[in-house]
């Protein structure tokens, strides 16, 4: 199919699964709904719990006639076009690549909101056998990502069109979660609300998945530059809770953790050419301005310089704008080649408007 066939008005809709319902997810779904072009086809869930829930009623909204699974094998019996892949973040990308696999040999694209924004950054085998399974399935894969997608990658790509030489990127993203409503993000994948002692003996597979997850968009923005990467850094600091907070997702206890600010560094040369900044805030309206407010900051050193700065503003929702991400993306993947689909190969998809 081609690109201009996937904006054919004529065309059914879409049949999409949503993988997985925390608060991506979810939204995710309630996007699905509100489209013309796509209908849900499947939800998989990991919580026994909400197994047999109606999707709809797990998205907040009346029953739509879509039982949520937790059996694989429920999912890959669908007829489906593509699957919104958005798990928690996994520090052994390896440890997914069979389900992944399966999922594309089955005959599924798949847009993935947690990684896969580009997985060259994760050597040749892996890269390998991404595209068997596209092969065998007659479809493609590609990672539009929350975290490490867009500011980290697509907008440095998109502002270096204004530069005619390059000599660093830098990105930093400042996150507020104050009103992030998930427990599993906040407490377990950002470590909010730990203890010292506990926050660093949890360290170690943090770091790891972390660096999975933005090496990509690492390697990704030096690939579009033109530049290979030698090694990848990663350093991380925290700071503590100088008074209780009450947050969304439940209490930050005083002197426990409530701020971290992560740096990754791709070096080539023996310096630093791309480097992204990420700092999470349990509550930045209670916590000192140190490591910036809430917001982007985006440089390009080079000739000319550019700079862009936003503050928290700059989108009223970043739940739905990560699903809007992914769901935009869906027509153009569907129509691409077999294969493994990155940002440097689809052409720019934006949203619908509604009269």
């Amino acid at each position: 199919m081609s690109t201009a066939d996937a904006f054919t008005p004529s065309r059914r809709p879409y049949r999409v699964v949503q993988w997985a319902t925390g608060a991506v997810g979810r939204s995710v779904i309630n996007g699905v709904l509100d489209r013309d072009d796509m209908e849900l086809a499947g939800a998989w869930v990991h919580t026994p719990a909400k197994a047999g829930v109606d999707a709809g009623v797990l998205a907040g909204r009346d029953p739509i006639g879509v039982a949520a699974t937790g059996d694989v094998h429920d999912i890959l019996d669908l007829d489906a076009d593509c699957v919104l892949y958005a798990p928690s973040p996994s520090p052994d990308r390896f440890a997914e690549l069979d389900l992944i696999c399966s999922l594309l040999s089955s005959g599924k694209n798949i847009v993935s909101l947690n990684g896969l924004v580009y997985p060259q950054a994760h050597g040749p085998h892996y890269v390998n056998e991404l595209e068997q399974a596209c092969k065998r399935g007659g479809v493609s894969v590609h990672g539009s990502g929350i975290s490490g997608g867009f500011m980290a990658d697509v907008m440095p790509l998109t502002l270096a069109r204004l530069s005619q030489r390059i000599t660093h990127v830098y990105t930093r993203q400042v996150f507020d979660f104050a009103r992030h409503p998930s427990w599993q993000m906040v407490h377990h994948m950002l470590g909010f609300g730990k203890n010292e002692e506990a926050y660093r003996r949890a360290l170690r597979p943090a770091r790891t998945a972390m660096r999975t997850v933005f090496s990509e968009s690492l390697h990704l923005v030096a690939a579009g530059l033109g530049v290979d990467l030698d090694e990848i850094d990663v350093d991380v600091e925290h700071r503590l809770a100088r008074t209780d907070l009450a947050t969304a997702a439940g209490p930050i206890p005083r002197d426990t953790v409530a701020a971290a600010r992560w740096t990754f560094s791709g070096l080539a040369a023996g310096r630093p050419v791309i480097t992204i900044e990420i700092v999470h805030k349990a509550d930045a309206a209670r916590m000192p301005d140190e490591w910036g407010r809430p917001g982007y900051s985006l440089r390009l050193d080079g000739r000319p310089s550019l700079t862009l700065v936003t503050d928290e503003q700059w989108v009223s929702d970043e739940i739905s704008a990560a699903a809007a991400h992914a769901l935009n993306s869906v027509p153009v993947v569907c129509a691409a080649e077999p294969g493994v689909r990155t940002y440097l190969d689809l052409p720019t998809v934006g949203g619908h408007m509604r009269i």
